[in-house]
């Protein structure tokens, strides 16, 4: 079977080993002629970041790049990233990376064209409507981890530095206008990012598919998704040259992120706080937190996900579902508290705030309240 593919679902993808050699032509398509190509610091320097740029500079579309972006981006990096497209005189944005780097050049796309202070645009009602939606850059994006699936969202996830909350921006133009998905991109990712980054997918996917919401499309992708995972990160994992094992989990990955239109749930609305606060890793905290998360769900998601473990090969319902959870963590080198992942002094009080505060609350199938949700927490503590 041929891992090459162009999709329209939910945009333009370019899937496919190799196909960042077509960079110049995805921006052409999207309308950019001088692009900034934004990335985190640790990829600033790798080669597939230098080939790419001069893969821009051959077509004649510059050299320009933007990497001051924290593992968490913040408002901060938001600044000046926009300062840095504006000084440079750019049209779009090359979104260039994991989740930092696609959510920052997003961000930065978005942010360049309006007049009003970001957290204007936080994802609450409609004030994405106070954008000027014809002001924003049109975007590229190229993952190059296979987890938050940000090159197909309609948001970026940002850290207000001052108050230390993870916070969601939202606008349908924050979609990339063309995506180009190559494995080979991933072929270099160490093996705790490929563990964290592919459970990161599968949280997408589990807590897509435990929302209550009504979306059947949805639901159809998040369980194939989670098969995906199951069937090919364990590969990626113990050899990461695998490409048939790590195109398929940048197709998970793209899958969770559009499957969580659905919803998402505690095991987000717990590790977005966890993760501003304490700086963790954002997929493997997902990861931490799942187990509890499955057990504190159980009495509304055990029949649903006693079919998906039929579907999936796991044998004993749900219950063997959780089995098959706690084991794949193990498998992938995934601590098993908050104390093991590092987070020392837990200001539960704080953490139950944020995650009460958190949209993806709204998505979780038992009702979260500050008692529930504290005995929660207190069990992956």
């Amino acid at each position: 079977m041929s891992l090459i593919a162009n999709w329209s679902y939910p945009t333009a993808v370019r899937f496919g080993a190799g196909r960042i050699s077509e960079i110049a032509d995805a921006c052409a398509a999207a309308g950019i002629s001088r692009p900034l190509l934004v990335t985190d610091r640790g990829l600033a320097e790798m080669d597939i970041t230098t080939k790419t740029l001069d893969l821009l500079e051959a077509a004649g579309l510059g050299r320009a790049m933007f990497a001051d972006v924290d593992p968490n981006p913040n408002e901060k990096n938001a600044q000046d990233g926009v300062r840095a497209f504006k000084d440079g005189g750019h049209d779009g944005v090359v979104a260039f990376g994991g989740g930092s780097g696609l959510d920052l050049g997003k961000l930065v796309a978005f942010l360049a064209g309006q007049t009003r202070p970001l957290w204007d645009f936080e994802d609450i009602g409609d004030w994405w409507t106070r954008a000027d939606a014809d002001a924003i850059a049109p975007i590229v994006a190229v993952p190059t981890t296979a987890g938050t699936g940000s090159e197909v969202g309609r948001a970026s996830v940002i850290t207000n530095s001052e108050t230390e909350e993870k916070k969601i921006i939202f606008h349908p133009k924050f979609l990339p206008s063309v995506v180009i998905c190559d494995p080979e991109l991933t072929v270099g990712m160490p093996k705790f990012i490929t563990a964290g980054t592919g459970l990161d997918a599968f949280a997408h996917c589990v807590e897509a598919f435990s929302s209550p919401h009504y979306h059947p499309m949805s639901q159809g992708m998040a369980l194939e998704g989670m098969r995906l995972v199951k069937d090919y990160l364990p590969r990626a994992y113990d050899d990461g040259s695998d490409l048939e094992a790590r195109a398929h989990m940048m197709s998970a990955a793209a899958m969770g992120a559009t499957a969580f239109q659905k919803g998402l749930g505690a095991i987000h609305a717990l590790s977005h706080p966890i993760g501003a606060i304490y700086h963790t890793h954002h997929g493997t905290t997902n990861a931490v937190c799942m187990p509890a998360v499955l057990q504190f769900n159980k009495p509304v998601i055990a029949e649903r996900f006693g079919m998906a473990a039929q579907y999936l090969g796991i044998s004993g319902g749900f219950d063997g579902f959780c089995a098959y959870v706690d084991d794949l963590n193990a498998r992938l080198g995934i601590p098993r508290t908050l104390t093991d992942l590092g987070v020392t002094n837990l200001d539960v009080d704080r953490v139950v705030s944020g995650a009460l505060s958190d949209p993806s609350t709204g998505g979780n199938p038992v009702e979260m309240t500050a008692a529930n949700t504290r005995e929660l927490l207190l069990k992956i503590v």
